[in-house]
């Protein structure tokens, strides 16, 4: 995925139940074409195979369970999530946390499949254990920040920093995501020269009047 870039959350909301998913996939299309920034969309389970495969833009799952050898009904695996032509999975939403071992064993499998891997984080310590299992992204959220009105880059611009220069020292090869409250292009400015590659957020797009016109905002704090 070509940086910076914006990914959006689709989580379960009733905005995007049946086919507004789609429809909100693209909105997200359309906008990048428009503006030549990089929007990513992590769309419902259940839409994962139908977006990935009629839109441009790139698709992740919203998450990944850990699968061995036996059948497991109702999880998301990764060959399951390779199949459907997405490229990549978040892993460790506030949502859905995993322990370490299991985050290590699912970037190891994004690897192997050749799937992009984004570990969600809510601190600076655990982005750093978190960073040292090799993902291609970590994205911090304080999870008392998600879904609210106020972005993490302007509460906490230490814990963004923080993690920044933290996984530059102990992985410099993964890149660092922002999120939790990000709604407009000054927020998406601020972590982007915090040190970040982009933000992931979903309620300020999912839940907005005007999906469009809130991408667009978004994307206005990105230099091209």
């Amino acid at each position: 995925m070509d940086e910076p870039l914006i990914i959006l959350n689709f989580k379960t909301y009733r905005e995007v139940e049946g086919a507004r998913a789609m429809e909100l996939a693209r909105i997200c299309e359309r906008v990048a074409s428009e503006t030549g920034i990089t929007i990513a969309v992590c769309p419902p389970a259940i839409e994962l195979s139908r977006i990935a495969s009629e839109v441009e833009i790139p698709v992740l799952s919203q998450h990944a369970d850990i699968s061995r050898s036996d059948p497991r009904t109702g999880s998301v695996t990764i060959p399951g999530i390779k199949a459907t032509g997405a490229v990549g999975t978040l892993i460790n939403h506030s949502e859905r946390r995993l322990n370490l071992a299991d985050i290590e064993d699912l970037v190891r499998g994004c690897r192997e499949a050749g799937l992009v891997s984004i570990v969600c984080t809510n601190n600076v310590s655990t982005s750093l254990a978190a960073a040292l299992t090799g993902p291609d992204y970590i994205a911090m959220e304080p999870p008392e920040l998600i879904g609210g009105d106020i972005s993490v880059t302007s509460a906490d611009p230490g814990i963004v920093k923080g993690t920044v220069v933290g996984i530059s020292r102990v992985s410099p090869e993964v890149k660092v995501l922002t999120g939790a409250g990000v709604k407009t292009g000054e927020d998406v400015r601020v972590a982007l020269e915090l040190g970040t590659v982009g933000v992931l957020l979903a309620s300020g797009v999912v839940k907005a009047s005007d999906p469009g016109k809130a991408l667009i905002s978004l994307c206005s704090g990105i230099s091209k």
